[in-house]
Formats: structure tokens, sequence, C-alpha cells
């Protein structure tokens, strides 16, 4: 059984726009937006996600991923499903890192990119007839290039984040 390279590719692309988008337009925004949990702080004293689990960034995670999806040859509704699954990965991630007690926008390899790469995967890797070996594929292909933009994430937003811990 050959593997689907071409709908590998595009599911990878997909999830790299649903994960990128948000953090992209935090860095071309350049100001704060509401956080997605209003500021709520949980039973343990933590917040329920953190800052920078913003609306702008779920919304604009859930607009552009569809419109990629159509650029691909994709039905729109693919993408969408691709940024739901990503954006649930994120935040399901999110809030486990904070109920082990790291801060927004703490690096946690692995723990950052399976739940943000393989839920999409598991939502449409049937629709593409893609099997568990591709959708390793895309989850292991996922991880690496996150992991390899990660430290240019960090030091974009290195700035801010001394901005935020002066004025709050």
């Amino acid at each position: 059984m050959s593997p689907h390279w071409s709908q590998i590719v595009m599911l990878l692309a997909l999830v790299l726009v649903a994960n990128g988008a948000p953090a992209l337009f935090a860095l071309l925004r350049g100001g704060r937006s509401r956080p997605l949990d209003g500021g709520l702080v949980l039973w343990d004293g933590r917040p329920m996600l953190g800052r920078s689990k913003t609306r702008w960034g779920l919304a604009v995670s859930l607009a552009l991923t569809p419109l990629a999806a159509l650029a691909l040859g994709l039905d729109w509704h693919l993408g969408l499903g691709v940024a739901m699954g990503a954006m649930a990965g994120d935040l399901l991630t999110s809030f486990v890192k904070r109920r082990l007690g790291l801060p927004s926008s703490t690096s946690a390899p692995i723990l950052d990119q399976m739940p943000e790469s393989l839920i999409p995967g598991l939502l449409v890797g049937e629709t593409l007839g893609l099997g568990w070996l591709d959708l390793a594929f895309v989850v292991s292909a996922f991880t690496a290039v996150d992991l390899a933009l990660t430290p240019l994430g960090g030091w974009s937003g290195r700035g801010r984040r001394r901005q935020d811990e002066r004025s709050g």
C-alpha cells in the first residue's frame, strides 16, 4: 500500500495554517487580544488556558484554514474541520500545561505538537483516504517543523512578554 503523498502534504499544509495563522496574526497585530478564557482562574489558582489563547487567534484559524483548503482544491468544510481539530488540540494542550504549572507561551515539546496535529488528522484523515501510517507522518512532520520554528516564535514574542511583565 503506497502512501498518499499529495493528501499527506495537503493535510500537513492545512495543519500548519491552522496552527500558524494565530501566531502570525498576533505578531503582525502587535497588540494584545482578550483571552479566550476571559481570565478565568480555576481551583488550582492557575488560569484555565492562559493569556496567549485569544478570541482573535481562534477566529483567524477558523477563517483562514477553510480558505487554504479551497486554495488547495479541497472543500472548505474539510479546512474548517482541520482548524477546529487543531484549535481543540491547542486548547487542550494549554489546559494541561496550566495544570502542570507551566506559564503561558512555555514550550513543551511533543505535548505542544501532538494534539494540534493528531486531532485534525483523525477528523479528516478518512475523508482524505489516509491511514494510520500517513497520519503518523503528518504528526511527525508537523512536530519537526514546529520545533524548528519555536525558537523564532520565542524570539519574536520576547519583547512583548517583557513589556507585559513590566505593565502587569
